[in-house]
């Protein structure tokens, strides 16, 4: 298992092959943080589908409204949870192989649920989308997702979790 440093601020999303560990970078991130353990502590990630990878630059995930296996998928990744959506948090940190960024519209503040894991190192993204987390271990199970946009047979989150309620 991977050296879990801040259990608070760790994610583990349970994939087909494996799991997948994130360490949250809450220092630099806080809302986006708070709000991807809030909705994981909520359950609202599990079952949460990949409706959006991409061979070589990212998955996308986490829309709690529309990305649920067995909903109506042609809608998602047009949703996002009934909370508010989040500010940017931009950094100096570079969007690079296993970040997570957070997904959003044209508008810099209207993030929400979703995020992105990073395939490479995606510097076209760097100071335009909040990076708030990394994979600490798995990656070869992200690497191993459908892809697709959608994918036909889409992989989900079969469960997400902070490391400290498990």
């Amino acid at each position: 298992m991977a050296d879990i440093k801040d259990p608070e601020n760790t994610v583990i999303i349970e994939l087909k092959d494996g799991n997948v560990v994130i360490e949250l970078l809450a220092d630099v991130a806080p809302q986006h943080t708070a709000r991807m353990k809030d909705l994981a502590r909520a359950g609202a990630y599990d079952g949460v589908v990949f409706h959006r990878v991409i061979d070589g630059f990212m998955a996308q995930t986490g829309d709690v409204a529309h990305g649920k296996t067995g909903g109506d998928l042609r809608r998602a990744g047009t949703g996002g949870s009934e909370h508010p959506d989040l500010p940017a948090e931009f950094s100096k940190l570079p969007h690079e192989r296993g970040t997570i960024g957070a997904a959003r519209s044209a508008n810099p503040d209207s993030a929400n649920s979703q995020f992105f894991i990073n395939f490479s190192n995606n510097d076209f993204l760097n100071g335009q989308y909040t990076v708030y987390g990394r994979v600490i271990e798995g990656m070869e199970h992200v690497d191993a997702i459908t892809r697709g946009e959608p994918p036909a047979n889409p992989d989900q989150m079969i469960s997400v979790k902070v490391a400290a309620d498990v």
